[in-house]
């Protein structure tokens, strides 16, 4: 069943679908071996791929089996990553992702961002369990998710092998029952899709 992904005002960021305008900026983040060091697939050498990576998002919307949304800052508008959530309907489950632009990083955004797409997944899709999985050589991230309520479940070891290297991953959880929504600042309403 088709979904249709939102668009999200927070209080720093803008979460929208993605649009083929993104390509070369979704292109220069997804080539960085910086931000890719404890991803678990090499940096992208084609800009094809940026373009596959965005149809890829509009299939997933209309197979109803995830969102990938696109990351601006507010004011200025600047694309610094994104973040998606991947579910399986039968078991009310979902697998949360983020990428952002090292930039970006340690100013609270994939916290401000990760939050807001569970509360909206929480809520749309009635989920029971959202679960990531990260490198544990990725404390920053490991913190992220422990900030958003998640418990760490266990340890793949050498689960994946990064830019060479042998590497383990700790997976997380987080249950419904433990969810707890922000009490920052509350995202925006939601905005018309294909809103500039």
């Amino acid at each position: 069943m088709p979904l249709s992904p939102p668009t999200v005002v927070t209080a720093r960021l803008r979460l929208r679908p993605f649009s083929g305008a993104d390509a070369d900026s979704l292109f220069a983040l997804q080539s960085n071996p910086h931000v890719l060091r404890y991803w678990d697939s090499p940096p992208w050498t084609e800009r094809e791929r940026a373009e596959q990576f965005i149809t890829a998002c509009r299939q997933m919307e209309e197979e109803g089996t995830g969102v990938r949304l696109a990351m601006d800052r507010l004011p200025d508008g600047a694309f610094i990553g994104w973040c998606s959530l991947r579910w399986n309907p039968v078991h009310r489950k979902a697998s949360l992702g983020y990428c952002l632009d090292d930039a970006a990083w340690g100013h609270g955004y994939a916290t401000e961002a990760a939050g807001c797409l569970l509360a909206w997944a929480f809520e749309t899709l009635d989920l029971n369990r959202v679960q990531a999985v990260t490198d544990t050589r990725n404390t920053a991230s490991a913190r992220v998710l422990e900030k958003l309520g998640f418990v760490r479940e266990g340890t793949l070891r050498e689960d994946c092998i990064v830019s060479g290297q042998v590497s383990d991953s700790w997976v997380y959880g987080l249950l419904r029952r433990e969810w707890r929504p922000s009490t920052g600042p509350s995202p925006g309403t939601e905005a018309p899709l294909g809103e500039a």
